[in-house]
Order: C-alpha cells, then sequence, then structure tokens
C-alpha cells in the first residue's frame, strides 16, 4: 500500500480542491484515488445544509496539508452520478481509496467530526494524522471493542476535557454505558451534548442504537416470531416483532429484509412504521455498512416504483 508522506509540502487549493462532472469523475475520483484518498461532496445549490457543510470541509481537507483531496458534485448538474451511487438525500459525503468507498455520512457535522473523519480516511490509506485526540479517540474505541469499557470511558472523557464539542467522543462515552447495560445513562449523556453538535450525524447513529436497544429489551423468541409469520405471512405485526427480534440478536440484514417486506406488502402500515423503523436501523449503522446500502437501495426501488 502507498505510504503518504505527512510532511509533503502543501498543494495548491486549486489541486486539492475541484468540481466534478459525469465526464470526469472517472478521473477525478476513481483514478485519482489510486494514490491520494478522495472526498467527494455531494451537493446543490437549493441545499441549506451544503451550504454549511462545505466551507468546512473544504477547510479540513486544506488543513490535511495534501493528505486527502475533495471532489465536489453539484447533483442537479450529475444526477447519473447520484443516481448510479444511490444519493438519497445530501449533502452526503462519501471517501474514496483505490477506487472504493471507504467512509462517509450525511448531513452537516461539525468542525471536530469533520477532522475525525479525514483523519479516518487518511489512516484508511495508510497515512499518519500526527497523532492527538484522534490517536486517543482510535485508541479508546481500540478498548471498546475489546471489551474494556470502562478504560474507554476514561479516554472519550479526557478527550471531551481537552474537546467540550468532540461529537465523536460523545458518542463513544455513551456506548461505553451501552455495552455496560446502561442504556439509560447513555439517553442521559446525550441530554448533556453541546447544542452546537446534537444533529451530528454520530450523535444521531446513538441515539438510534438506544432505541434500538430499548426495543430489544422487549424483543420476542425468534423462532416463536418466525413460526408464527410462516404460518401467517399476512401478520404485519408479527413479521414487524420478529424484525425487531432479528436485530437485537444481531441480525441487522435479516431484520431489514422483514421491514421491506412489510413495506411491500402495505407501506402505509400503522403510519409507514416499517420505513421509520428502517430508517432506525441505517442511523444507527455506518453509512458505508452492506447492510445500509443494500436495504436504502431496495427501498428505492419499491418507492420510486
Amino acid at each position: 500500500m502507498l505510504e503518504l508522506n505527512p510532511n509533503a509540502p502543501v498543494e495548491p487549493q486549486d489541486d486539492l480542491i475541484k468540481d466534478s462532472t459525469e465526464a470526469t469523475f472517472l478521473a477525478d475520483v476513481i483514478e485519482a484515488s489510486q494514490t491520494v484518498p478522495i472526498i467527494v461532496d455531494f451537493w446543490a445549490p437549493w441545499c441549506g445544509p451544503c451550504r454549511q457543510l462545505t466551507p468546512a470541509i473544504e477547510a479540513a481537507v486544506t488543513d490535511a496539508r495534501g493528505k486527502v483531496k475533495l471532489v465536489k458534485v453539484n447533483v442537479d448538474e450529475n444526477q447519473g452520478i447520484a443516481a448510479q451511487l444511490r444519493i438519497q438525500s445530501i449533502p452526503t459525503v462519501y471517501a474514496f481509496w483505490q477506487g472504493q468507498p471507504v467512509d462517509g455520512f450525511q448531513g452537516a457535522l461539525a468542525g471536530s467530526e469533520l477532522k475525525a473523519f479525514v483523519d479516518r480516511v487518511v489512516e484508511a490509506a495508510g497515512g499518519e494524522t500526527g497523532g492527538g485526540l484522534s490517536e486517543a479517540l482510535e485508541s479508546a474505541e481500540a478498548m471498546l471493542a475489546e471489551g474494556a469499557a470502562a478504560d474507554a470511558a476514561q479516554v472519550f472523557s479526557a478527550v471531551l476535557a481537552e474537546d467540550p464539542n468532540n461529537a465523536a467522543a460523545y458518542s463513544g462515552l455513551a456506548r461505553t454505558h451501552m455495552a455496560l447495560g446502561q442504556i439509560d445513562q447513555a439517553a442521559q449523556i446525550l441530554l448533556t451534548v453541546p447544542e452546537e453538535i446534537a444533529d451530528a450525524g454520530e450523535i444521531d447513529a446513538v441515539r438510534a442504537q438506544i432505541e434500538l436497544a430499548r426495543q430489544a429489551a422487549d424483543a420476542g423468541p425468534v423462532a416463536e416470531l418466525r413460526a408464527a409469520v410462516d404460518a401467517s405471512p399476512d401478520d404485519h405485526q408479527a413479521r414487524y416483532d420478529l424484525a425487531q427480534a432479528l436485530y437485537a440478536a444481531g441480525d441487522a440484514d435479516a431484520a431489514v429484509d422483514q421491514l421491506l417486506e412489510i413495506f411491500r406488502r402495505d407501506r402505509d402500515l400503522n403510519d409507514g412504521a416499517a420505513k421509520t423503523q428502517l430508517f432506525t436501523i441505517f442511523e444507527a449503522l455506518k453509512p458505508n455498512d452492506p447492510v445500509v446500502l443494500n436495504g436504502r437501495r431496495k427501498l428505492s426501488s419499491m418507492i420510486f416504483v
């Protein structure tokens, strides 16, 4: 894998940031990402959050000093690209490395979140971000993944002491409580999130995870619910309960399939409960998770038939 030089000279902004079209997207993104990570900002002139995000992400890319580049795509003028990549809402941001998407998010993010995103992209490409809070967050996430939730909580708290507007640290701290089975405490942490980052993607994701965790506490046995659905395929409540139970059991893909089936059979059932639950699951997972990408594609194909 190509090693990026963190001490490389700063490239001119004209080279770091550019607009792309359907005619140049292959060269600007797919081919260019063979040697340097490319962040793609999908936007439109009428999109208010886009006007907030674009200058911030331009600044974050410039601060990275050539370790990443930014390509901006106006979806109104390049609908073919948007359709091919299944862009459902804007702003949407994808990061490409060696021709493949490696990370992404939807909506406007706070400055600290954008820096963390850029750092993740650089690291995914084998580069170095220069340490600091990003390394601490990475260490805490590793602790959490290994089951050392209490240790991870200490590191997330230390990051917040240095950067009180760090959405990734708030998200991590809440998730440490979830890992310990302390759902109410996780929800309480989100109540303390500063207003400036209250709508950040990472915070929204944890809110969705908390909602799904609370549902899991009441989920029924998968085998019994599956038998009920097999016996009566039109029993949408049983199928909805099965979807909740499957997600609680760790099978998000199967849960999404059951909810899509409800939507296919009766999209207006209970004020669109299946669609709402699908979006909750999509929010809880990472934007580039295959479950999310496949689920959104299937849902869109049903909506726009």
